[in-house]
This record gives C-alpha cells, sequence and structure tokens, in this order.
C-alpha cells in the first residue's frame, strides 16, 4: 500500500487511532433504515455539543469535500442582495472569494496580513455587510484568528457570521454560542481524524431562517433538512465515515471531552516547538493553532527540500507549500491520533537532517 509505514504530519488527512482504521475495515451495511438513522441522530448530537451549538441548531452531512461544504453554504444562504465581507489570509480565503465571484454573491475580499483579527473593528472596510465569512484556521499559512473578537464584530453590525472550522475543530476552541457564530463548516479529514469525503455543516436557527431555494439538486439544504428529520440525506452518505463519526465522537467523550482532546493538541504542539527551538526554522505566523506548526528556514534551505528529505530519508511526510510559498514555509500537523513518542520520530528526523547536512 502506498506510504503504509510512513509517520504522516500533514494537515489532513491525519493519523487515525486503531480504532477507528478497525470501523473502516469493516462492511459497508445498508443505510436505509431505522438502525442508521439512529447514527445519524447521535453523530448530530454529539457535533452539536461539541461546538456549543444554540439550541434548535441542525447539522447537514454532505458526502463530499470541505470545499463543497463552503460552496454549499454561500449558495443556500445567500445571495446577490447580500453584501459579504471575506477574510483572505491566504488561499483557502482566496477560495471563499472564488465562490462568491462564482454565484455573483457581492462581496469584499478583505486582504489581511500580520493580524489575528482581534482587531476587526478597526481593520475592516467602513461599509454596510450582511455577512462575515472566515476560515478559522488559513491552513494554507498556518494563522488562526480570533473568532471571538470577530463574533463580536459580527453581531454588532448584525451580519451572518460563517465560519470554516474544518482544520481546528477538536484541536483549538470552537464555542458558536460564546463566539456568536451562525454557521460552521466541518470535515472528517482533519481534526476529526476521519478518512476524507464527509463534510458536516452545522447551522443555528439564525443560520436556518436564511436558507433558500436553490437550482441545485444535490446541494439543496432544505432536502437534506427535510430528510435530516428522520435521520437520512437525500442521498447516498459516506455510511462507512458517518460510522467511523460515531464512533469517534464518543471516544473523545470517553477521553474526557473536546476541552480535553484541545489540551492534548496543545501539548503535543508545544512539545513539537519546544524540541526544535536549536535547528534553523522559525514560525512563520505569532498566531499558530494547536492544530499545526508552520516553519520557515532561517538558513537559506529551501522548505521543499526539507520536506523531501523527510519524506525519503526517514519516510515521515510533513506538508509543503506550492507556489510562492514553495521554498519559503513548510507545515506540521499536530491533529489526530498523536502523542509524544510518534512526535518523536519527526523531532529526530529533523535533527538528524540538519546533523548530516552541517557534516
Amino acid at each position: 500500500m502506498i506510504y503504509e509505514d510512513y509517520y504522516i504530519f500533514t494537515p489532513g488527512p491525519v493519523k487515525m487511532s486503531e480504532e477507528i482504521l478497525a470501523v473502516g475495515a469493516q462492511q459497508t451495511p445498508y443505510f436505509r433504515n431505522s438502525e442508521f438513522s439512529n447514527v445519524t441522530y447521535a453523530c448530530e448530537k454529539g457535533l452539536l455539543e461539541m461546538v456549543n451549538a444554540p439550541e434548535g441548531s441542525k447539522v447537514i452531512f454532505l458526502t463530499a469535500s470541505g470545499t463543497a461544504g463552503m460552496e454549499s453554504v454561500v449558495m443556500n444562504l445567500l445571495n446577490k442582495e447580500d453584501n459579504a465581507l471575506v477574510v483572505n489570509g491566504g488561499g483557502f480565503g482566496g477560495r471563499f472569494v472564488k465562490i462568491c465571484e462564482t454565484h455573483d454573491i457581492p462581496h469584499s475580499d478583505f486582504n489581511v496580513r500580520n493580524t489575528n483579527l482581534s482587531d476587526i473593528e478597526t481593520l475592516a472596510p467602513k461599509e454596510e455587510y450582511s455577512t462575515l465569512i472566515v476560515n478559522a484556521h488559513e491552513t494554507s499559512v498556518g494563522h488562526l484568528y480570533d473568532l471571538r473578537a470577530m463574533g463580536t464584530y459580527a453581531k454588532k453590525n448584525e451580519m451572518l457570521y460563517i465560519v470554516d472550522a474544518i482544520s481546528m475543530l477538536v484541536t483549538d476552541p470552537l464555542d458558536m454560542q460564546a463566539s456568536n457564530i451562525d454557521v460552521v463548516i466541518a470535515s472528517s479529514q482533519k481534526g476529526l481524524a476521519l478518512p476524507p469525503g464527509l463534510t458536516m455543516v452545522i447551522l443555528a436557527p439564525s443560520a436556518l431562517e436564511k436558507v433558500q431555494d436553490v437550482k441545485s439538486l444535490y446541494f439543496n439544504f432544505k432536502d437534506y433538512l427535510s430528510n435530516g428529520k428522520r435521520g437520512q440525506t437525500p442521498y447516498t452518505p459516506a455510511v462507512t465515515i458517518m460510522l467511523q463519526l460515531e464512533t469517534r465522537l464518543a471516544q473523545i467523550q470517553r477521553r474526557g471531552g473536546v476541552a480535553e482532546s484541545i489540551a492534548s493538541a496543545e501539548e503535543i504542539a508545544s512539545y513539537f516547538r519546544e524540541n526544535i527551538t536549536k535547528l534553523p526554522l522559525k514560525a512563520y505566523t505569532p498566531f499558530m493553532p494547536n492544530a499545526m506548526t508552520t516553519l520557515t528556514p532561517t538558513d537559506g534551505k529551501s522548505a521543499m527540500d526539507i520536506v523531501n528529505a523527510l519524506e525519503e530519508g526517514y519516510k515521515v511526510m510533513v506538508c509543503p507549500n506550492g507556489g510562492a510559498e514553495r521554498d519559503i514555509i513548510f507545515r506540521v500537523s499536530h491533529m489526530g491520533d498523536m502523542d509524544k513518542a510518534y512526535t518523536d520520530v519527526l523531532i529526530d528526523a529533523l535533527h538528524d537532517y540538519y546533523k548530516i547536512a552541517r557534516d
């Protein structure tokens, strides 16, 4: 199997636990019955509790990638009478901009750098907006935004607040009620540590009121909400991943709840960063999440060369960047079934790589 014996530190897919892998190895069951409806109900309940969703919130389960979740939210909740403020701090913020352009949604491309937007009140353009859209963790550069400050701003200005939490759920704090969030987009292959293929859209009652009729068969939220009442989806769901999600949510609760999972991710991230301080690497941003560490070589080496050397020489996979950042940064995930012993493999590989380079 491709990369079967490699250590994986990429921000999606991430390392899965043996318990989750075992569920994935089972025969996929039939799903149009009450037994599977109960799985759907359990997954919805667990997700709503995890993000402290307001009472009356609902979850839509899409057999699709995270980008489909992003696009479907824009399609179903916004129209040409809206004006969206789209935070663009990298590749995924830019993707939201493209989605708004594709669907002719009036918007402002809010380019931001070197801020976590705790000062959004000062930095935001002085226009009237109906909606605030942000990738909570701009995964392309490993940059985490201040969701509470942005939520305060959105509430004050009566804006629908849409948050892509795909690469920070389970590893970094997310509270819909405390941060006044109306929509959360999540995906299976990152903090939830499942295979890719399942995306979840969590809609607070304030967002449910905005769901409109759309010219789309597959991404029609009204259809999903109607089917969701009976624990089903309009079309074939990612059945096995749903079963893994049910197991994963129970696993998180058994391990002390999402707060404990966040604390564990924070501990692993700190452990990794503390153990590479003597290497010629520096943090790319001061606003890194627990989910990931983004590093820049300080000795003139190419980040891509380091990525390739780790993969070829140590069977360790970290994540490169493309484009202008190809030689500037690489990314290390702390999401998934991580512990210090597993992280030591990467730490030792980096130290050995630099020792050989010096010799």
